[in-house]
């Protein structure tokens, strides 16, 4: 089988230089996205990882530059708590994002419902709301992800069925070593994104990176998996992550 991955690496000075290229990348995302389209859809991710980038976003320079008002927001995946928890990647983007900028149409994953029920719900309307015919997956114009130092991303862990899904666009996940219950889009979703931007800071990042950068290896890890079938795969690193 012949594969062709094109693979963009932008190492930054600081996490803050970082939050400025994906906010440029998100950017020209979302003006492509306009031009071709007239909406820019647009699915984030949980930690830490993209707070400094959801304040620069917040700030007002960056809620001009962005059309917010035609965009459409989703979550990759989220942790099976209250949406006031700290756990809460709703409630961390409402805090630190939806709380300053004009957008109106966001879809989050429901993760203070049963698990099951709550990835069921989700796949039904990622379905129903892209109109999609049976065996097809969404379109994002842009998927921002962090990943895990075991190589995880969203709540696709590595040794878990989600990282083996071939047909779900959701599913639920339980992790045992984290006793915590998740509900998480799919790589089939990931990988047909037209941009997959990753984003990675701090020398703790280092070793993983050195495995998810390398494309001639066989990929084992999640991170590693994620790799647009015909899209663009960009990773926006800091120095501390890309020296070690």
């Amino acid at each position: 089988m012949i594969r062709s991955t094109h693979l963009s690496l932008l190492v930054t000075e600081n996490p803050r230089a970082m939050a400025l290229k994906a906010a440029e990348h998100i950017e020209a995302r979302c003006r492509e996205a306009l031009e071709k389209r007239g909406r820019f859809t647009l699915a984030i991710s949980g930690g830490k990882t993209p707070i400094e980038l959801f304040r620069l976003l917040s700030t007002p320079e960056w809620v001009k530059r962005i059309a917010w008002e035609k965009t459409s927001l989703y979550w990759v995946d989220e942790h099976c708590v209250p949406t006031d928890s700290p756990e809460s990647n709703y409630g961390m983007a409402r805090a630190e994002l939806l709380g300053h900028i004009p957008l109106t149409h966001y879809y989050r994953i429901k993760g203070e419902d049963d698990p099951v029920r709550a990835a069921d719900q989700y796949e039904r309307f990622l379905k129903e709301h892209f109109e999609l015919a049976e065996g097809e997956f969404p379109r994002f114009d842009c998927i921002l992800l962090g990943v895990g130092d075991d190589g995880h991303i969203g709540s696709i862990f590595p040794g878990y069925t989600a990282a083996t899904e071939k047909k779900r666009l959701a599913v639920d996940q339980y992790l045992h070593n984290l006793k915590s219950s998740r509900v998480t889009m799919t790589l089939p979703v990931l990988n047909n994104s037209r941009s997959l931007v990753f984003m990675a800071s701090g020398k703790e990042k280092h070793p993983i990176l050195s495995i998810s950068l390398n494309l001639m290896s066989e990929p084992t890890l999640p991170a590693q998996m994620a790799r647009p079938n015909k899209g663009q795969l960009c990773w926006i690193i800091d120095d501390a992550a890309y020296r070690g």
